[in-house]
């Protein structure tokens, strides 16, 4: 302790003087670094922590390094959404190097037989950095690890790098730190001001913690949704190293943070010795801390429960994931609890725990290489026993969400075939093309039971994250346990299913709404200024049956020929993987295509709200659905700018998770919905809906009984009544058109919010109730789920000539939950029929 405020007073002192900080005092001293290879500043222009390194000269370090080290070859895996790098550094000693690919596949064969020898094989560990942008010491102190790994000299280092292939990703989230770097130097002072209150430590809307999209990459390991996490996926499953580090930021005002968490909140899944050995790897982190004077903590936050973050996703996969968490300058220096918080102090810790794990890994390397070789052969035994068991999943209208799930089942080396025919499970029909088969006899069984799972019991109450993910419920696919006598081929090569329009129409052109991608093909249809409608009901046409929700195109009365109209139909309907069929009359068994029934539809016209007061996750998911699925362009209208706007040049707002807006704007957007536009509410936004009598909502509040709680429980119990992501089930009147293309009548819904609407006396304002026992998967207090049972997750109510539709949970959930992103796409396209 004594030593730790001896730092600080020497901090404080090089703060205000404004001494530069070099690298002796990052880096051991006791042994001598090779001349020849470049210092971080020789590179970068400035020593590591007097400005936040932006991605760029982070690149180029890694890449003089590479250059000048025969220990480090660097590669690039791909772009963000921006264009930078993903790169990937391998450091290990150069005999290793040249023999890297049966280093790699040794290690790859260990996890794959019964024996295995670890006596002399390097133990692999990947180290991750700033996954979330604006927690930036990570990558600052990657400059310093990736020096210290190229240039350190001595018998230490050699036998460190001889016994390790280290997986180096120098930045998790380029797009973010970019962001994040951008701010924090634009706003620093030469006389640094550790004032909380200065710009500096409070940046804009929506940070530099998300990527391009504003999504948190901390929680896309598992759904690998995005093209940063695929590229270190990919990495992963390749190599399946034994520890992987992940170095996060916290509150200025606490110290460091290293595994293991609360033991009650780690996965059943995960074995106990893996738990154990994250402790024993601790000491080493205290060792280290320890000898710097670095105040620290471990078992007393964060947890190991949710697979999708980097710090537990090794946990299921055979290898130990560590969490750090530094406290957070924000900046240069701020003033907290413990002292004057500097940003190389932040970079110094984060450095010092990349070398401890690196020591731990050293020290114990053939205790954990042993462990990953058992937790292989325990999982064939586990895998054994499941014979011909399998797990079968699709939808017999939707071939594409089926492909998607596919996908990631793909990227995480799971195997799985196509059908060998068309069969029935349980009343739901699993067709080839539309269906896949996983046997749950195989490596990755775990994985398996983790992504399949429905988990309603846990050992604890608090959850640092969603407490539930079931792939299948998220899809909003079909799936029932069988057995491998249905399955066909292995699906080596991947492939989604081919959409087109079956012959040249002098008439007319259908298409059900199933498919994921309708929406997409609609817009691209409206976009060229073509006729469509929907339809309200159920019909026959050539002896076809088409589902409420069928989209009819017109042949006749186009502003292009019939041959112009099938040649764009049909290039459109391939993008989108759409079936479309030509019909040659307009009667029909049920409504004609002429009837009143089938309404005229309208291209959307979107603005979507972002700034302050609005959830970024939220927005940034809705943006990345629009941009990068459906070829939908919304505009983002930032509600800083909403007074000055011209909302008559959109037709639909929408308003994810929000405070809500100040009276002057809360007045405008009334008074655009009064003159026919459609809003788009989610979440706390109805809260504002309701408290601006803008929306009546009858909602429900919870009961709650703190009784017996004492103080020191108390936060425990409040805890516990937050419904941090668990799912749902609910009913559906699928002749409402915000259900339409739904071809089942429950729905998987997820939910993060304890906001209750009590279904209206009219079962037909009630096109989504939840049942009397929703509960599918995850964890909810006994009080919430007695309050959510037969409540309501939407609300529409007619405003003069416009509509407000308001759910109360978000239905694009990080971009993984592909099954409730059409009650979005239905209450933007159908809107006017709601």
């Amino acid at each position: 302790m004594q030593r730790f405020f001896i730092f600080f007073l020497l901090a404080t002192s090089t703060l205000w003087s404004q001494t530069k900080t070099d690298l002796s005092y990052y880096l051991p001293q006791n042994i001598e670094y090779n001349s020849n290879i470049p210092t971080p500043q020789s590179i970068i222009g400035h020593n590591v922590g007097d400005w936040h390194i932006t991605h760029d000269k982070l690149v180029e370090y890694m890449k003089a390094l590479a250059k000048a080290s025969d220990r480090i070859t660097i590669e690039n895996r791909g772009k963000t959404f921006e264009d930078r790098p993903l790169l990937l550094l391998t450091i290990t000693s150069p005999d290793n190097h040249k023999n890297i690919k049966a280093i790699q596949t040794a290690h790859i064969d260990a996890t794959e037989t019964n024996t295995a020898n670890s006596d002399n094989r390097p133990i692999v560990v990947y180290q991750g950095y700033s996954i979330h942008g604006n927690e930036p010491s990570g990558s600052n102190a990657a400059l310093l690890t990736a020096y210290y790994l190229a240039a350190a000299e001595g018998s230490e280092i050699q036998n460190l790098l001889a016994n390790s292939v280290i997986l180096f990703d120098p930045s998790l989230n380029p797009d973010g730190l970019q962001r994040f770097a951008y701010w924090a130097n634009t706003n620093k002072n030469i006389n640094i001001n550790p004032d909380p209150n200065d710009r500096e430590y409070s940046e804009v809307w929506p940070g530099g913690r998300t990527n391009h999209y504003w999504f948190d990459m901390n929680r896309d390991w598992l759904p690998v949704q995005l093209p940063e996490s695929r590229a270190r996926i990919t990495t992963f499953h390749n190599w399946l190293p034994n520890i992987l580090t992940d170095h996060h930021e916290m509150g200025t005002n606490a110290s460091f943070f290293f595994q293991p968490g609360i033991p009650s909140r780690t996965h059943p899944l995960t074995p106990q010795l893996n738990q154990e050995l994250t402790k024993e790897i601790a000491t080493y982190h205290a060792k280290a801390f320890d000898k710097i004077g670095s105040l620290y903590y471990s078992e007393e936050s964060f947890d190991d429960f949710y697979y999708g973050k980097g710090s537990t996703f090794p946990d299921i996969n055979g290898g130990i994931g560590i969490l750090f968490e530094q406290a957070s300058s924000r900046g240069h220096a701020q003033e907290s609890e413990n002292g004057i918080l500097t940003f190389p102090f932040t970079i110094k810790n984060q450095f010092t725990a990349s070398l401890s794990t690196l020591a731990a890994a050293n020290g114990m390397r053939k205790e954990i290489l042993d462990y990953q070789h058992n937790f292989y052969k325990n999982a064939r035994a586990e895998a054994a026993k499941e014979g011909k068991n399998a797990i079968v999943f699709g939808d017999e209208k939707d071939g594409s969400k089926t492909f998607h799930l596919a996908e990631i089942l793909k990227r995480h080396k799971i195997k799985f075939y196509d059908l060998k025919s068309d069969f029935t499970k349980d009343g739901k029909n699993y067709k080839k093309e539309y269906s896949y088969l996983v046997p749950k006899n195989q490596k990755n069984t775990r994985l398996i039971n983790a992504m399949f799972e429905k988990r309603t019991t846990f050992q604890d109450s608090l959850f640092y994250d969603i407490s539930a993910w079931t792939f299948p419920l998220a899809f909003n696919l079909d799936y029932a346990e069988t057995t491998t006598a249905n399955a066909g081929n292995e699906v080596t090569n991947l492939k989604q299913k081919k959409g087109g329009v079956s012959s040249q129409s002098e008439y007319a052109y259908l298409f059900e709404w199933n498919e994921y991608y309708t929406p997409k093909f609609l817009n691209e249809i409206l976009k060229k200024g073509l006729r469509a409608k929907v339809a309200m009901k159920r019909f026959k046409s050539n002896g076809k049956s088409y589902d409420y929700g069928t989209i009819m195109i017109p042949a006749k009365n186009q502003d292009i020929s019939t041959s112009e109209l099938y040649t764009f139909l049909n290039s459109k309907a391939q993008e989108s993987h759409i079936n479309v069929d030509a019909v040659s009359t307009g009667l029909n068994d049920g409504i004609d295509l002429g009837s009143r029934n089938f309404k005229a539809l309208e291209l959307p016209k979107i603005a979507l709200l972002v700034g302050d007061g609005i959830t970024s996750y939220d927005a940034g998911e809705i943006w990345h659905l629009f941009d990068t699925r459906y070829n939908i362009t919304a505009t983002k209208l930032d509600t800083k700018r909403l007074r000055r706007a011209d909302l008559s040049r959109y037709n639909t707002i929408i308003m994810v998770n929000s405070s809500g807006l100040d009276a002057n704007n809360t007045k405008k957007v009334q008074s655009w919905i009064k003159e026919g536009g459609t809003l788009i509410a989610y979440k706390n936004a109805l809260k504002w809906l309701n408290s601006k009598k803008l929306m009546k909502i009858n909602m429900k509040k919870s009961k709650r009984d703190a009784k017996n709680i004492s103080y020191e429980q108390r936060s425990d119990y409040r805890g516990a009544q937050v419904i941090g992501g668990a799912i749902f089930e609910a009913e559906l009147d699928r002749s409402h058109p915000i259900n339409f293309g739904y071809k089942n009548d429950k729905l998987a819904l997820f939910r993060n919010s304890t906001i209750f609407v009590n279904a209206d006396k009219n079962s037909f304002n009630n096109p989504i109730q939840y049942t009397e026992n929703p509960l599918l998967s995850g964890y909810i207090s006994e009080q919430n789920l007695d309050s959510i049972s037969r409540t309501v997750p939407l609300k529409i109510a007619k405003v003069n000539r416009g509509t407000i539709i308001g759910f109360t949970d978000n239905t694009n959930f990080r971009a993984f939950w592909y099954g409730t992103n059409k009650l979005l796409m239905n209450a933007i396209f159908f809107r006017e029929e709601m």
